[in-house]
């Protein structure tokens, strides 16, 4: 059985998951390298995605950087001329994209028993404030000195920061409204029982955004707490 992550740990796969999927190029770069069996090379990635090789170079190196990708030297075409090509090949895809994830159930039950004792909109004011407060940290974590995204590319690296911790989310345009939808809750039945809950990846949410585009309103539209199929947050 293995030995549950420490936060640190668990703090750096999150990092880790971000660094490398936050923008979205990146992950559709990933996506055709995991379709293709013999792997890719920063030329093919290049025509495929309209990038300069050195750009897609880049994005590949940050992926196998991460442990995503593994790199091997092609000399299918060594025999000529020129420098072999590197290509590179998803190798442990399954195992490195499932994080192991923080089953704190008792944590989350004593959570939210203790915001019960609280008045309303006092406990909710908190649970947000500390989601604001852990977001802003992980969008530090996230891009320590860049300058600030768009707010689509923010939006897709905070959805892919939601999925790292348990919600499976992603990022979503409806005319002009931007959003992100969670199918699934972390905080479990825990959230059905105490809805004030959620307040805490809103903040998360308002956080994470706050430091990688700027500051914004998120608003709860749908929630599964109070029996939606799924979360979605308006942004």
């Amino acid at each position: 059985m293995e030995r549950p992550l420490s936060d640190d740990e668990f703090a750096a796969e999150v990092i880790a998951v971000t660094t490398a999927f936050g923008d979205p190029t990146r992950r559709q770069v990933y996506l055709l390298a995991r379709e293709r069996e013999a792997g890719v090379t920063a030329s093919e990635v290049g025509e495929r995605f309209g990038l300069h090789p050195n750009v897609a170079r880049h994005h590949l190196d940050k992926l196998a950087g991460g442990g995503y990708l593994e790199v091997t030297v092609d000399r299918a075409d060594g025999a000529g001329a020129g420098r072999p090509s590197k290509r590179y090949r998803v190798h442990d895809a399954a195992l490195r994209l499932q994080l192991p994830s923080r089953r704190d159930d008792l944590l989350i039950t004593l959570l939210g028993r203790a915001l019960a004792m609280v008045p309303r909109a006092d406990a909710e004011a908190m649970a947000e404030e500390v989601g604001i407060d852990y977001g802003r940290r992980l969008a530090a974590a996230m891009a320590p000195g860049d300058a600030q995204r768009s707010v689509r590319n923010a939006l897709h690296a905070v959805a892919d920061a939601l999925t790292a911790h348990g919600f499976a989310a992603h990022a979503e345009a409806r005319g002009s409204e931007l959003t992100i939808i969670a199918e699934h809750c972390p905080f479990g039945t825990t959230a059905q029982q105490h809805p004030v809950i959620c307040a805490v990846d809103r903040g998360m949410v308002r956080g994470m955004l706050e430091g990688l585009y700027g500051e914004t309103r998120p608003e709860t539209e749908t929630s599964r707490a109070m029996g939606d199929d799924r979360c979605v947050t308006l942004v």
